[in-house]
């Protein structure tokens, strides 16, 4: 793939985090990766956006996009990431000490998986929700692959 400035893909060797536009903890971990990754090694997208979809047809097969989970997902050069092996790539990827989180890729897939979908799908009744995709600022628009997108 290669980058593009209408923000529909994503080049080869970028880690692209898609996420739950309207999840308030979703654009909270977004800002925390934001703000902790000045070296801009993340670029995003919300999942609701043409950008992610056209993104995700690329990235996974058919039945691999029907069973897409809703809260986050990241693509990268190794293809889709879903769930707790999602956040942990992401973790892994932001330099220490965040990337000691590695370690817990040691337990069972299944198990962190559980507690992922526990978080995830009590997330709107713990953190709340908008009524719209986060608009990134003019300063992060270049991040974000569905900036140019209307909301």
């Amino acid at each position: 793939m290669t980058s593009s400035n209408k923000g529909t893909e994503a080049r080869a060797d970028q880690r692209v985090i898609l996420f739950d536009g309207i999840c308030n903890l979703c654009n909270g971990s977004v800002n925390w990766v934001i703000t902790r990754d000045p070296q801009e090694r993340f670029h995003f997208a919300s999942l609701q956006s043409q950008a992610a979809e056209n993104l995700l047809r690329g990235a996974m097969d058919e039945q691999e996009f029907a069973d897409l989970p809703d809260s986050i997902v990241l693509v990268d050069a190794a293809g889709a990431h879903v769930r707790s092996t999602a956040a942990l790539r992401i973790a892994s990827g932001m330099g220490l000490p965040y990337s000691l989180a590695r370690v817990f890729f040691a337990i069972p897939r299944p198990l962190r998986d559980l507690v992922y979908n526990w978080v995830a799908r009590n997330r709107y009744r713990w953190f709340g929700r908008q009524e719209s995709c986060m608009l990134p600022t003019p300063d992060l628009a270049s991040r974000f692959l569905d900036a140019d997108e209307a909301r």
